[in-house]
């Protein structure tokens, strides 16, 4: 009669099978990794959560194949627990067998039940060859997709990331790479047996490709700055959308996030609408502290999109960029931000926008690349946000420019300003001339009437108030305080099926 195992042996056999799926590729392809200046995935994991949080599920799934090139499970960024994913390169180049995708589904589904962000931690090849991918079963892409505007969702690209693994960052909110990440439908190997086209990895799908794309949206130095910029942009978002964003704790809420005064406007900002300067020198004034945080900064470059503070509060900011093609607004910002917004609306961020645009881009180049299809796009994410809204026109704002920046009337904001002299309509002055080939004394009477505006405007409630520039931070900080006054019960996600790529 066989002996019945006792506990001794039975822990002794589950102690090895973890042993073996804590070693990934083993040592020498774990010192191959690391030589390239590169985390392995469990290092990433580890600096990537609140030290000893981490507590992994399925680390058995794959038998001989440890992990299945996947490590999962839930853990703790800034005390808000999340669930995330790493890709083990070292495995089997971090290909997706059975086992791995089962557990991407699962990390998938209990973000969204336990309403906690997502994150993946991407470096793999795909689908695994002769993986046994055939037949009914569930994908991690249907629960991801199913957790969008619900949950927030983060993904990094740490290394190369290929076929339905790179899938997974299109349909994250936010998307970032490390300067050694590339990301592409398939690598060169398959592109040069299906294309002939020979091509590096580097070329096909880095930062010089995925960053103008808009694929990726931002870029660092390393996969330890990569993780910084995780937990930080996480730290402006509530764990759901059945939350609301957290405000900074008492502790950290230092002079900063008090009102006071913004008498640098005056010197950045030039009554002179033909005057270039940077957006970015007015955020840095009126928010709590320089240090905020721009998302896609190399896309789409006439409009800012940032998270920030504002008396302690996490705020979303759409901003026109003057020293960009003037303010215009191209298919490019116009697209960047109506993603942004979105993202925003989901997880009840309020909105504040800064315009000092003459309008969208014109031209047969901006045409042909659909910016009026673009513009369009972001003036139906701006004005489907339920969120607070915030606006302030700086000095113009013309035509279609002004509506996708929240400028109209009935656009459920909260407050609407706008400094004396600010000019709007239509189209500038100069341009109506030309367009009605007008004689200098109209056109005179055009520019006389242009400069009062401002004024004709606020005589008929076009906006709530024409504030002072020096008053801009106190004024958006009020109107800020009064709408969050209206979280007068729980949160509750937006009406919204999913946010488009």
């Amino acid at each position: 009669m066989t002996k019945p195992p006792d506990w001794e042996e039975t822990l002794s056999d589950l102690a090895r099978r973890r042993q073996h799926a804590r070693g990934m590729g083993g040592p020498e392809r774990l010192d191959k990794h690391r030589g390239k200046g590169k985390l392995d995935a469990r290092a990433r994991i580890d600096l990537l959560l609140d030290p000893g949080t981490f507590r992994e599920i399925g680390t058995l799934v794959g038998g001989e194949v440890a992990s299945d090139a996947l490590i999962v499970g839930s853990g703790s960024i800034n005390g808000s627990p999340v669930m995330l994913g790493a890709e083990d390169f070292t495995t089997m180049a971090g290909s997706i067998g059975p086992g791995g995708n089962s557990k991407r589904f699962r990390i998938a589904e209990l973000a969204l039940r336990d309403k906690t962000p997502l994150i993946m931690l991407l470096e793999g090849a795909g689908f695994r060859p002769g993986g046994g991918h055939y037949g009914r079963a569930p994908t991690d892409l249907l629960a991801q997709a199913q957790c969008s505007g619900k949950v927030p969702t983060v993904a990094a690209v740490l290394g190369p990331s290929a076929g339905h693994g790179a899938l997974v960052a299109p349909v994250c909110d936010f998307r970032i790479m490390s300067q050694q990440g590339a990301i592409f439908t398939a690598g060169p190997p398959v592109v040069k047996e299906s294309t002939g086209e020979d091509i590096s990895k580097e070329d096909l799908g880095g930062p010089v490709t995925s960053l103008p794309s808009g694929v990726i949206h931002n870029v660092a130095d390393d996969d330890e700055a990569v993780i910084a910029d995780i937990r930080r942009y996480l730290s402006y978002f509530p764990p759901s959308a059945w939350s609301y964003p957290p405000s900074l704790p008492a502790s950290e809420a230092g002079a900063d996030t008090q009102p006071r005064a913004t008498p640098e406007l005056l010197d950045i900002v030039s009554r002179d609408n033909r005057r270039v300067y940077d957006m970015r020198a007015v955020l840095d004034v009126v928010f709590d502290r320089p240090d905020w945080f721009e998302v896609q900064p190399q896309y789409g470059k006439a409009i800012i999109c940032a998270l920030a503070h504002l008396g302690g509060h996490p705020v979303a900011v759409v901003a026109n960029q003057p020293n960009v093609l003037a303010g215009s607004i191209d298919a490019n910002a116009a697209d960047k931000a109506a993603h942004f917004i979105m993202v925003a609306d989901s997880f009840h961020l309020p909105l504040i926008f800064f315009a000092d645009n003459p309008g969208m881009l014109p031209g047969s180049r901006s045409e042909r690349s659909g910016v009026l299809r673009a513009g369009a796009r972001m003036f139906a994410a701006q004005t489907a946000a339920t969120t607070v809204k915030l606006h302030v026109t700086l000095r113009k704002a013309y035509g279609f420019g002004s509506m996708v920046m929240s400028l109209l009337g009935f656009d459920s904001q909260s407050a609407t300003f706008a400094y004396p002299g600010a000019t709007m309509g239509a189209m500038s002055a100069a341009a109506l001339g030309r367009a009605t080939h007008a004689g200098e004394d109209v056109t005179a009477k055009l520019r006389d009437a242009e400069l009062q505006a401002s004024f004709r405007s606020a005589e008929s409630m076009g906006f709530d108030e024409l504030i002072d520039p020096r008053e801009t931070r106190d004024a958006l900080l009020a109107s800020l305080l009064r709408g969050l006054s209206a979280r007068q019960a729980a949160a509750e996600p937006v009406s919204r099926t999913v946010i488009l790529p």
